[in-house]
């Protein structure tokens, strides 16, 4: 049996290595393809690195363009690889454009797909990423859900339950095996307390004013904590089109991290402000609490379970919840595992391997 896995972006490393190493455990032949969807080379080979994942057997090497044009651009570069390779399956990670391309393709030349983090759902269509998730789960085979949540959305929209498969989370079988070495990678020249800052979502980062607005209230904050803001390069861009290019002594704007370095910072966080999905999940693992810049989010189990809280556009909410935060800590969390999701316990790569052998001998 030939797997054939699709990566576009970060965080679908984060979810692909388990998977890798679990089917190699079983000897069962792979091929990775890179569709080259990130445009940052440097980081993402600093992720392979610390992920200790094979060099793709190919990159397709897209780059960035509209989603159309992206979307595009990825399947009709990935056709004839699957033509030549003739996977027996395709493995597809999360929600980007590199997703739900691979699954079009395969759909379209009938190799069958495991879509890896299936189920979730925002219910906002507005957001490509929920396009992204409701196609490829349709087009896919093998579906792989992180919690209950994506069970239920998956039955609600009509798909077979012979094909849904809750396997937990695999991008806390990354934070887990690695969790020992970020250690090494803490930073010693970042001030306790802080707070750790992630934003990339357009909804955020292209509304200039709101992006201004929402900046003033990180530098109100900077006041009670530090203030540690890896800036993504969309938003470095935003950031320098309203003249903010610089930091202040409490407000660090940092060049993007590798996994290792963010994870270090996130675990010792008094708190994480993101527009992540993927970085709420980790900090509900991690027992930190998470302030979400978001109106919805498709993994509701991080509020129910974990330490995650909405507060949408509103900086007072945010303000107040900022507040809350650092008065019940005293400024400082201890980091301590208070993950409370089924499944979430560093083992899912090796249920999904499971699953995919056992439907390999069915099929025989």
């Amino acid at each position: 049996m030939h797997i054939l896995h699709v990566v576009g972006a970060r965080p679908n490393f984060m979810k692909a290595a388990p998977v890798l190493r679990a089917l190699a455990a079983y000897n069962v032949p792979q091929t990775l393809i890179h569709t080259g969807q990130h445009y940052d080379a440097a980081m993402s080979e600093v992720f392979f690195r610390q992920l200790e994942m094979p060099q793709p057997d190919c990159n397709l090497e897209v780059g960035s363009a509209t989603h159309a044009q992206q979307t595009a651009a990825i399947m009709v570069a990935f056709e004839p690889v699957v033509v030549e390779r003739k996977p027996d399956l395709v493995l597809v990670y999360g929600d980007v454009n590199s997703t739900v391309a691979a699954a079009l393709v395969c759909s379209k030349l009938g190799v069958p797909v495991g879509h890896v983090e299936a189920g979730l759902r925002s219910r906002d269509r507005s957001m490509p990423e929920e396009i992204n998730r409701l196609l490829t789960d349709q087009l896919s085979d093998l579906l792989f859900t992180p919690s209950a949540d994506g069970d239920e959305n998956l039955l609600r929209e009509g798909i077979d339950p012979g094909k849904i498969h809750r396997v937990g989370n695999v991008m806390i079988d990354t934070l887990v095996r690695l969790l020992p070495l970020a250690e090494k990678h803490f930073p010693r020249d970042v001030p306790k307390p802080y707070a750790l800052v992630t934003l990339h979502r357009p909804s955020n980062v292209d509304d200039l004013p709101w992006l201004r607005d929402l900046l003033a209230a990180l530098a109100d904050l900077s006041t009670r904590l530090h203030v540690i803001f890896p800036v993504h390069p969309r938003t470095r861009q935003r950031l320098a089109e309203l003249g903010v290019e610089s930091e202040t002594p409490r407000l660090r704007l940092l060049e993007p991290l590798p996994y290792l370095d963010f994870l270090a910072l996130q675990r010792r966080a008094a708190m994480v402000i993101t527009d992540s999905g993927g970085i709420q999940e980790e900090t509900t693992f991690l027992g930190v609490p998470c302030l979400t810049v978001r109106e919805n989010t498709e993994r509701p189990i991080t509020i129910t379970h974990g330490t995650n809280q909405l507060v949408g556009r509103d900086l007072h909410r945010l303000r107040s919840a900022a507040s809350e935060i650092i008065e019940k800590s005293s400024g400082e969390t201890k980091g301590s595992h208070n993950c409370r999701v089924p499944l979430w316990d560093g083992h899912a790569a090796e249920r999904i391997a499971q699953v995919i052998l056992r439907n390999a001998t069915l099929d025989r």
